[in-house]
């Protein structure tokens, strides 16, 4: 578990640096190029849709593995937007929650006992 905490933890910082320095030259005009991008139906349109479909198996898997409660779906709404930023740092926690027990991370506790 440990080189999964570590990938986590690479992932999240190169991640974090990168979009700062691109709000730094860019600002924060994500949402317009990302779906201008979508419409022109080119490639860096096609990898933004591939994007957008783990983006969402990203925020459904969060929702459900808190049972879709109010909280999950909260959860699952964030890591749609927020990305692998989101996840990985959620990833993290819930490794050290979980004492490094993958089917828990993965599952949740209920879902890991039962």
């Amino acid at each position: 578990m440990t080189a999964f905490r570590i990938l986590l933890i690479v992932i999240f910082s190169l991640i974090v640096i990168y979009t700062a320095i691109v709000i730094a030259d860019h600002g924060l005009g994500l949402f317009p190029i990302f779906f201008g991008d979508i419409a022109e139906m080119g490639w860096p349109g096609q990898f933004n849709m591939d994007f957008l479909g783990f983006l969402t198996l990203s925020g459904l898997w969060l929702a459900w593995r808190h049972h879709f409660s109010a909280g999950g779906i909260a959860l699952g709404l964030l890591g749609f937007v927020g990305g692998a930023p989101v996840l990985t740092a959620y990833l993290l926690g819930a490794s050290f929650s979980a004492r490094g027990d993958i089917r828990e991370v993965l599952l949740g506790k209920t879902r890991a006992r039962g």
